[in-house]
């Protein structure tokens, strides 16, 4: 196998009013700049100057697409066609986010880049059988485009070869829409088309049950500020699995979520294909020395990582992640940058 570390790169996408950069390492977003009101510009996600900065693991998962399956795997087993898996334990007695190394952690190829009026770059990665713990074969892809004037598009795909698999990715960017460096986002305005969660145990493990969020502090489905009811939720924030079953549907993708900073007015809708999102905000991060001389404390970010419900493996009544040999998952997600 060649060396991983001498095959990473930075590439930028650019159409005039979004500039992305993103690595192959990880398949990383590690900066993207949009307007605010008066048109200027910030970078408004968390991450690191240097590929070498992701690499040396301090990264809470910033900007990565995670894989092969998102979130945690009730300790870390798997049961498929009479066949037990026993996966890296790397969360408490939890299997989280792929394992030890996950498909944030590896080099993915460039397949595909095209700078014409929608740039977009496409990454792929080839798992092996038995990889972390997972069995058969998969190859991924993943393709950023610049969609349109105001958008980036994600498209995630799987095909496993040879033997049945769970496949759950999702992209993990944490937002902050004042900019990567400008503290907290407790004053953030959070709108999520979902009105249930899936309620876990004291080791973050989904129930297996359903809770209407109505009345409670998860109650995202009118426009709240992020920190107006944090305080109430156990634990040290949100990080929690929402239900999307209440969004408009467009184009085959639903809305999600809808973020607002005040301070700038950037607004981000997110639209997808997938069942649920995992709301986190940023609880686990702890004087992490970022971009430009930032240091990113808790609370300093929002994630919105849309996804196949957490431990949906071993919940018979969550919707499947199991893929089929020879079939495709794929998994879109629609980033709509605008001011108001």
């Amino acid at each position: 196998m060649s060396d991983q570390n001498l095959n990473t790169h930075l590439f930028e996408l650019n159409n005039g009013t979004i500039r992305v950069l993103l690595t192959n390492y990880g398949a990383i977003i590690t900066s993207l700049f949009v307007p605010d009101k008066q048109g200027k510009l910030d970078d408004v996600v968390l991450g690191f100057d240097s590929v070498e900065e992701y690499k040396k693991g301090n990264a809470p998962y910033f900007g990565c697409i995670v894989g092969r399956v998102v979130n945690r795997i009730k300790d870390g087993k798997l049961s498929l066609n009479g066949v037990d898996y026993s996966l890296a334990v790397n969360n408490g007695p939890n299997s989280l986010h792929g394992g030890n190394k996950g498909f944030d952690k590896v080099v993915w190829d460039v397949v595909g880049q095209n700078s014409g009026e929608q740039p977009s770059i496409t990454f792929k990665y080839e798992s092996h059988d038995g990889e972390e713990g997972y069995p058969g074969d998969v190859t991924v892809t993943a393709t950023y485009t610049l969609n349109s004037s105001k958008s980036l598009r994600l498209d995630m795909e799987a095909v496993c070869q040879n033997k049945a698999t769970p496949i759950n990715l999702a992209q993990h960017t944490y937002w902050n829409l004042a900019g990567h460096n400008s503290g907290n986002v407790l004053e953030h305005v959070v709108q999520i088309w979902g009105s249930q969660i899936t309620p876990v145990d004291h080791n973050s493990i989904p129930t297996g049950e359903f809770l209407p969020v109505k009345g409670t502090v998860f109650d995202f489905t009118s426009e709240k500020k992020v920190g107006s009811s944090i305080s109430g939720v156990q634990g040290l924030g949100y990080d929690h699995n929402y239900v999307l079953d209440c969004g408009e549907d467009k184009k085959g993708l639903k809305h999600a979520a809808k973020v607002k900073d005040p301070s700038s007015s950037r607004v981000l809708n997110l639209w997808t294909d997938a069942p649920g999102m995992q709301f986190y905000t940023a609880n686990y991060v702890n004087g992490v020395s970022g971009k430009g001389g930032a240091v990113y404390e808790k609370h300093s970010g929002l994630c919105f990582e849309t996804q196949g419900f957490p431990n949906a493996i071993n919940q018979p009544n969550f919707p499947s992640i199991i893929v089929q040999p020879g079939k495709k998952y794929k998994h879109t997600m629609l980033f709509e940058f605008s001011v108001e």
